[in-house]
This record gives structure tokens, C-alpha cells and sequence, in this order.
């Protein structure tokens, strides 16, 4: 079959390119651009624990640390319980100062610092200058490896945007990327064009020819010309929010904390700014601005600059200023994603980021979707009109979700009023809502679930519950490999679909009997079997999962069934189900027990 033709050479296409390499399916990065990333360390991404892994599994965590990012951060935290200390943070001027913190949630009491004000926080507060009320804080995504998480919860990976596409592009030329995928420079797409067999697309500029592939994927941007070519609307909201934004060198009280503070006493600096902590000493800082305000000029976010470190500092230390910008966050989205042998990805389908949340984690997880999807249609599958279909299925829904969940919280947070017709708990509701969105948590920030996806058994009689619901991300539990590899769950994921096997003792029996007894000869028969590649795996314990479950998992991380011990028929028929094919009612069998492991 014809290669893959990717439109676009920003983080999803070229991720999206990576992903598909990894599977062997050819293909072929068209490029406007001269293939080179503008140096702008003010633009800067967010990345989520399951958006950052993706990242890494596809060779760019070494690039990534070459350009001063500290990859493992966010893998290596100790977790910390959630700390929220709150003073009146929507009080009138000249009562803040002077109330007393109140903790909830797990924790400590709130604190006070020497001019009595009080915190809110997730962590790590007392060091430095005290912080105002309103404020809230959590681990630096680029902190050092002894910061912690929050609630479990991985702290997320900020990098420079620039660094992450060229740790993208140099992972493009090494092997298997460099064999299978061509990366076309100076070439814009202007026409499109599709039959039965595959896709064609002219490019003009440098490469003025026709190229031919099986599939493409518009991942061009917000004003994507792959998209108007399908003649697909991009309905939405202009201007939600918007930012002033820069990058500067300096010493904050927090080295390696990421820091959201809402209305700050010194109000002319905005009603909320945040502080982001990057490599070499960098810092980005972002404040909200009015929807219809005046343009900022240099020497008024000079100001604002100056102002919000006296207030964090007590004065205004010195400082570097490298990078400064304005953006605003709308909100769109595409009327489909697919039609017929075309897809959209990223901004292209796409436009998300308000209170917190990040539009590239939502394309990089499209690419993590989609990915494995080609692969099995360019490889040849049962059915892959349903597995091509249930992309669209499957992320738009999701995608659609984050922004009405955002659209219903924005009166909320934005206007001060009418809170309590959204949240309980008034003023600490909303400093809560707000920080799940920035660190990865609830409807604005947690990875999504896909429980509606055809892609899952329905009912399946031999099904049992565990801790993780059918179509959700799966736990990272350590996880053991037949021929004695160890590892990570969630490190295992993307060439193929998973079978793990809760075994409890594995981790001290001898590796050469637990292969050969019990369920695990019988298991593995059925593994190589199965009308999916898969890989057989093995953990002592799953959340929620008694002794030998059997639990299937998608190649993107996300639980497709789990059995109540070793169902052949049933786990034939979810592979089926998962590569598209159609559900039959799963066998009857009774399940073998297993007496060891």
C-alpha cells in the first residue's frame, strides 16, 4: 500500500509520523515550513504523565534532556497529598491580609507569613516569600527529581515548544524513523484529492508534484488547509481568553514550582498569573487579561512584570527578559474528523485552552489514537472501516467533553458570579476546579476515557470488574515480560495490544517455573493465537483485580475487557472487537483455575 501522507510538520505531525513508523507503515511529512523551529522560549507546552510518556516511547526523552529539560521529572516524584490553604481569596481589599488560613481536603492548616497573609497551596509552601491568598500552587513541571506530585497525580513536563519539535525531528532521523518516513520541505498542500485505492495531494513551492498515499492526515493547524479542502466547518468561539506572556531569567522563592495565583492583591497586575518554571533558570509567566482590552504594550507588561515579582518577592529582584508574546485561546471544533481516507488531527480539528487546559496534549493523544488505528487498516484488518471510524468516535467525543466542561465553568471562574450554580463550596470549589485543570485532574484535565468506544466487548459473560472501567487509561503497574524483561506498563505501550496476567508471587518465584505453570502455557497459546499482535505480560497485582484476571489492553493504554481467569474464546472475540471486527456473544467455558502463579 502507498505511504501515510502527513500535512504539517508541528509536534502531532511529526509525533504522529513517529508512531506510525514504529508500526512499519511508511510515510511521507509534508512540510510548509523550511524545516527548521523558530528560538521562542516564551512558547512554551504543558504535557500530562500520559501525553509526556507518549512523547518518550518515541525517542525523544535523551534529545529532551540535551536541551536543559529534565525528562524524568515527572516520573521520578514522590507523591504528596493534596495541601490547600485558603484566605479569602474573592475578599475586598485590606481584609485579605488579615484573616485566618483555613486548610481543607488532606493536609496542614493553612500558614501565615510575616505580614500575616495567608496561602493556598498544593505544596511545598513556607520557603521564601510568603505567598497572597488565592493563590495556589504545585511541583515545577521541570523540577528536580526529589519534587512530588499531587494526590497521586505525576507533576506535568513544561517544555519549550521549540525543543520538543526538534527532539521530535532528530528522533525522525534515526532508525526505524529514518527508513520509513520522508520529511518534504518548503511544499504546500493545495489540492486533495480521493478514490477507492487511496489519496492524492498536490503540493507547490519547492516540490511542485502530486503524491500518493493510502491515507492522509491534515495536521496543519488551526487554519488547516486540509480541512478546507474536505469542506468541513470549524465552528466554535473567538478570543475565550486572553494572555500576555514572558520568558525571563531570575530567582523566585519557589525554585522548581510551578505557581497559580488568583487575584493577587495588587489587582492592576490582572486577576490571575501564573509562574512556570523552565530550564537554565527560566521562568514563564502568564497573565490573564480582559476579553476586549487594549493592546499590551512593551513598557505596560514591563510593568506587570515588575509588579508581580515585588509581590511574589517583596521587591523586584533582578532579572533577564528573553521572550514576551500575546495570545488568545479560542475555543473550535471540526464538524467530523474523517471523510473517507482523510483525517484531522491537533489544531487542525481542534481548538482548546482555557482554565488550564492544553491543546497539544489533546493532539499528541489524537496521534496516540490514530496511530495505532492506520497501522492496522495500512496492514490489512477484518473491518477497518469501523476502526478508522471509531478515531472520530472515540476523540472528538472526548475533545467535545473538555470544552463543555470548560464553557460551563468559565462564567463561574471568570465573572465571580453565580459559582455556586457549578460548585460547591464556593471560593474553595473554584481555586480546586482551576487547579485540576492545570495539574491534570478532573473534567478540564484528566486523561480522557473512552467507555462508548466500539472498539469495546459488549458484555462480555466472562467480564469482571477491576479498577479501571473499560475504555480508561490503565494503572502503570510494574509489569514482567515471559523471557524475564521488567518494566513499566505504560512503557510497553503502542506497537501492539497488551495481555496482562495479575500473578500474584511472580515477582519471587523463579522466573524459569512461573512460565510454565499454571494458566501461563495454556495463556500464551492463546496470545499467539489472537487475530491482534499482542504481548503477553504478567504483574503481580492490578487495582481492583483479583488473582489471575486476564486484562486487554489497547496499544494506546486504554482497558479494553477483563476476564475473570483464562477465557480463550473471549479473549479471541475483544481482539476481534478491538481491530474493528464485529462482537459476537463471547464462550461459555468455565475459566481454568490456576494454581500457580
Amino acid at each position: 500500500m502507498d505511504p501515510v501522507i502527513i500535512v504539517g510538520a508541528g509536534p502531532v505531525g511529526l509525533a504522529l509520523a513517529l508512531a506510525l513508523a514504529a508500526q512499519e507503515v511508511p510515510c511521507v511529512v509534508l512540510d510548509e515550513g523550511a524545516g527548521e523551529d523558530e528560538y521562542r522560549p516564551a512558547r512554551t507546552a504543558v504535557l500530562r504523565a500520559d501525553t509526556a510518556g507518549f512523547v518518550e516511547r518515541l525517542g525523544c526523552g535523551a534529545a529532551l534532556h540535551e536541551e536543559g529539560v529534565r525528562w524524568n521529572a515527572w516520573r521520578a516524584v514522590r507523591r504528596r497529598q493534596l495541601v490547600h490553604r485558603h484566605t479569602f481569596a474573592d475578599a475586598p481589599e485590606g481584609v485579605a491580609g488579615t484573616g485566618e488560613a483555613r486548610g481543607h481536603g488532606h493536609g496542614l492548616p493553612g500558614e501565615r507569613d510575616a505580614a500575616g497573609r495567608g496561602s493556598a497551596g498544593l505544596g511545598g509552601l513556607g520557603r521564601g516569600a510568603g505567598r497572597g491568598p488565592g493563590e495556589v500552587t504545585g511541583p515545577g513541571p521541570d523540577a528536580n527529581a526529589a519534587e512530588e506530585g499531587v494526590e497521586g497525580v505525576p507533576a506535568p513536563l513544561h517544555v519549550p515548544q521549540h525543543a520538543l519539535t526538534g527532539a521530535l525531528r532528530a528522533a525522525l532521523a534515526a532508525p526505524p524513523a529514518a527508513r520509513l518516513v520522508r520529511l518534504v520541505t518548503e511544499s504546500r498542500v493545495d489540492a486533495l484529492e480521493q478514490d477507492a485505492g487511496g489519496v492524492s495531494v498536490h503540493t507547490r513551492g519547492r516540490h511542485e508534484t502530486w503524491w500518493r498515499g493510502g491515507y492522509v492526515v491534515g495536521c496543519d493547524g488551526a487554519r488547516s488547509t486540509v480541512r478546507k479542502l474536505l469542506g468541513i466547518r470549524f465552528p466554535g468561539r473567538t478570543a475565550v481568553e486572553r494572555h500576555a506572556v514572558a520568558m525571563l531569567r531570575t530567582e523566585l522563592p519557589w525554585p522548581g514550582e510551578a505557581v497559580l495565583h488568583r487575584r493577587p492583591p495588587w489587582r492592576s497586575g490582572g486577576d490571575e498569573v501564573s509562574a512556570r518554571p523552565l530550564p537554565d533558570g527560566g521562568w514563564r509567566l502568564d497573565w490573564l487579561l480582559p476579553p476586549r482590552g487594549e493592546l499590551v504594550t512593551p513598557e505596560a507588561l514591563v510593568s506587570r512584570i515588575r509588579e508581580t515579582l515585588a509581590g511574589w518577592c517583596g521587591d523586584t529582584p533582578a532579572y533577564e527578559l528573553v521572550d514576551t508574546g500575546v495570545y488568545a485561546v479560542h475555543h473550535r471544533l471540526a464538524r467530523s474528523w474523517r471523510v473517507d481516507r482523510a483525517f484531522l488531527a491537533g489544531d487542525a480539528a481542534h481548538l482548546l485552552g482555557a482554565l488550564g487546559t492544553q491543546g497539544l496534549d489533546e493532539g499528541l493523544r489524537d496521534a496516540e489514537n490514530l496511530a495505532w488505528k492506520l497501522a492496522g487498516a495500512w496492514h490489512g484488518g477484518d473491518s477497518p472501516q469501523v476502526l478508522l471510524d471509531s478515531y472520530e468516535a472515540e476523540r472528538r467525543t472526548a475533545v467535545a467533553a473538555r470544552l463543555r466542561a470548560a464553557d460551563q465553568a468559565l462564567p463561574a471562574l471568570r465573572s465571580g458570579g453565580g459559582l455556586r450554580t457549578y460548585l460547591r463550596g464556593g471560593a474553595r470549589g473554584l481555586d480546586a476546579l482551576l487547579a485540576d485543570a492545570h495539574l491534570g485532574r478532573g473534567p478540564l484535565g484528566a486523561p480522557p476515557a473512552y467507555p462508548l468506544s466500539p472498539l469495546t466487548p459488549m458484555d462480555p459473560e466472562s467480564a469482571v470488574e477491576v479498577g479501571t472501567e473499560p475504555g480508561a487509561p490503565v494503572a502503570d503497574v510494574p509489569v514482567t515480560a515471559p523471557d524475564g524483561t521488567a518494566g513499566r506498563l505504560r512503557d510497553r505501550l503502542g506497537r501492539s495490544a497488551l495481555v496482562v496476567l495479575v500473578a500474584p508471587g511472580t515477582g519471587v518465584w523463579d522466573r524459569r517455573h512461573w512460565v510454565t505453570a499454571g494458566v501461563m502455557p495454556r495463556l500464551a497459546e492463546t496470545v499467539r493465537a489472537l487475530p491482534v499482535a499482542a504481548e503477553l505480560l504478567v504483574t503481580e497485582a492490578y487495582p481492583g483485580a483479583a488473582a489471575h484476571t486476564v486484562l486487554l489492553v489497547r496499544p494506546d493504554g486504554h482497558l479494553a475487557a477483563a476476564f475473570a481467569g483464562v477465557h480463550p474464546d473471549a479473549l479471541r472475540t475483544a481482539a476481534r472487537t478491538l481491530r474493528g471486527g464485529a462482537p459476537d456473544r463471547q464462550g461459555s467455558e468455565t475459566p481454568e483455575e490456576a494454581s500457580v502463579p
